[in-house]
């Protein structure tokens, strides 16, 4: 049965932040955690593990500390977010999404010198590009977006190396890489 819920809370950035990473919605067990990607089977901690952490980094962000993940996300010049602040929906269930109200993005954007934005999931792209983007546009900002495969564990058709590569692809293609190791080695 689909509630209307509010998103809970809000944004992890700081002023170095040269990438933004929106999902759609947190999942309840995201919502109850307050922290992103904490469903234990959501493989999005994984991910940018496999393309940020150098072998020197001793942080482990697969396991349950949101101390580790914030930092991680931090020294790696992360924001994080989602498209939503409300809606009403079905568990976790993207498809099931109405009535949805956006983050205003603006105010982050304008304090951190975000230079590329990613979407995880679909629906997080499209509502990106319906409530978001001509929200941006009307204030003067354009800062490209690239469209992600949701790290979900309802997108079990991509196994963990798949979205690994299939991100490591994009931020390539978009230049995130070589921002975040720029912003960490002071290069």
């Amino acid at each position: 049965m689909s509630e209307h819920v509010e998103h809970g809370f809000g944004p992890v950035w700081d002023s170095e932040s040269r990438i933004l990473i929106l999902g759609s919605m947190p999942s309840p067990k995201s919502r109850k955690a307050a922290f992103y990607y904490m469903h234990p089977q959501n493989r999005f901690w994984l991910v940018m593990q496999a393309l940020f952490a150098d072998p020197a980094d001793p942080s482990d962000v697969t396991g349950d500390s949101l101390q580790s993940r914030r930092a991680f996300a931090m020294r790696h010049h992360i924001a994080l977010w989602d498209v939503i602040a409300s809606c009403d929906i079905t568990g976790a269930s993207d498809a099931s999404i109405r009535n949805a109200t956006p983050n205003d993005l603006t105010p982050l954007l304008r304090d951190a010198p975000i230079a590329r934005i990613f979407t995880t999931g679909a629906k997080s792209a499209q509502l990106y590009r319906r409530l978001i983007e001509p929200r941006l546009a009307a204030t003067g900002i354009t800062i490209g977006m690239t469209p992600l495969p949701s790290t979900s564990p309802a997108n079990a058709s991509m196994r963990l190396p798949a979205l690994i590569e299939a991100y490591r692809l994009a931020f390539q293609s978009a230049g995130a890489l070589e921002m975040a190791d720029e912003t960490v080695t002071g290069l």
